[in-house]
């Protein structure tokens, strides 16, 4: 029997891939190793509903068991990939078995990044990147009346917004000057700023952490956390949540002599340098035109894209048009999103939106790189944001003047263009 396609993995990128592998018709042998005691799952709801929920964890499964077993993918969870002999073409387990591969596909995701030093002085720190993470956060959320969060991107600002309309008192430490500076320019980030304090989040901007202390003992018995930081001061809290990026888990591929950077690097079918072997995900990085070389995207958007490049190539299909990057957080019941992948020197220009109701933030700030649209920010602006990314694909001109006439139907920009 062939040892067809191994999957070492079971996140998003993973799921997408077995299921998109099927439907391309591949009918080889198919199976998946996932170190989590979970079937693939959905990340992004773990920083939003599901901290304000008491769903199991079944609620943010991708597919159920049965959908793995009627494709005919073998899922074995639990169990550790160890080491890739490129030689022999085999996997060595935890467990201490070999697995045999005719294709490899590493879709080994990332790792919440770590605060270095503050472990060791008795402080429990809440990272949060699996679900086990949240549903430990979730329950330390019960007892807390304070939350201090170290780190103001995608997973602070969700979970200060989560923690927030749970009635818990939350202040939120950030190195940069604003929330969210990796992620959106300063009018989106000064409109996401406004909607914490608005609810009561206090932000300590451009304050770096001096120390993490374990305090005495607080009403619920537990140890209450004492924070220093500079320009700041002094505070304390019930629980710390620690949101400062990411890393991959590129070990497998380090250890195996693949070609790394910040991540794996992959081609445009996501192969990496042994033709045998491909990876997708976040544990990936890749030359994606317009956005240059070495290109780390973490995102649903990405990993699903990837995985049918990935599949594409495996099952000997046409590879698919390259999207549109694009990434989307929740918070108090507002929508942001981005597309494409905006360059300092680009234009800016912050479209005038007519809100519907008193409630909606309505929001959109567009990038022109020579007049085409490079990128898009949007707050409550759904229409906006699908068009743009129209747009985006397509490299397509716009006149500056009626993008930023709001009278001027943002479909229309679409006729115009």
């Amino acid at each position: 029997m062939s040892a067809g396609i191994v999957i070492v993995g079971g996140g998003q990128a993973a799921c997408q891939l077995a299921a998109s592998l099927r439907q391309m018709g591949y009918a080889g042998v198919l199976k998946m190793f996932t170190e989590e005691h979970h079937l693939p799952y959905q990340r992004p709801p773990l920083s939003k509903d599901f901290l304000k929920s008491t769903s199991s964890s079944d609620a943010v499964q991708l597919r159920p068991p049965s959908f793995f077993s009627s494709i005919g993918c073998e899922v074995r969870t639990g169990l550790r990939v160890d080491r890739i002999d490129r030689n022999r073409k085999s996997l060595e387990l935890a467990n201490g078995e070999t697995v045999a591969y005719g294709k490899l596909v590493l879709a080994t995701g990332a790792r919440a990044r770590t605060l270095s030093g503050a472990q060791s002085n008795g402080v429990s720190i809440h990272y949060l990147r699996t679900v086990d993470d949240a549903n430990t956060l979730r329950e330390a959320l019960g007892g807390a009346r304070q939350l201090a969060i170290i780190g103001a991107g995608y997973v602070g600002m969700e979970v200060a917004a989560s923690a927030a309309q749970r009635g818990i008192a939350v202040s939120v430490f950030e190195a940069a000057t604003r929330v969210m500076q990796r992620s959106v320019g300063p009018h989106i980030s000064g409109v996401v700023q406004a909607l914490h304090a608005a609810h009561g989040v206090r932000l300590h901007l451009g304050s770096s952490i001096e120390s993490i202390l374990a305090g005495a003992a607080g009403a619920a018995g537990s140890a209450r956390i004492v924070i220093e930081a500079s320009h700041a001061g002094t505070f304390e809290a019930d629980a710390l949540v620690v949101g400062i990026g990411a890393d991959p888990n590129m070990e497998l591929a380090v250890q195996a002599g693949l070609d790394c950077g910040r991540a794996i690097r992959v081609d445009a079918s996501c192969q990496t340098s042994d033709t045998e072997i491909f990876a997708i995900g976040d544990c990936t990085e890749q030359t994606q035109s317009p956005y240059g070389a070495d290109l780390r995207l973490e995102s649903v958007q990405n990993a699903i894209d990837q995985a049918k490049c990935a599949a594409a190539a495996l099952a000997g299909k046409p590879a698919p048009a390259n999207a549109v990057p694009w990434f989307w957080s929740d918070q108090y019941g507002h929508r942001i999103q981005v597309a494409g992948v905006f360059l300092p020197s680009d234009e800016v220009l912050v479209r005038p939106c007519v809100s519907q109701d008193g409630a909606s933030l309505r929001q959109s700030v567009w990038y022109l790189r020579g007049n085409r649209v490079a990128a898009v920010e949007t707050i409550d602006a759904p229409e906006e944001f699908m068009v743009a990314k129209i747009l985006i694909k397509n490299a397509s001109k716009v006149a500056p003047e009626r993008l930023a006439d709001a009278s001027f139907p943002v479909q229309a920009l679409l006729q115009a263009a």
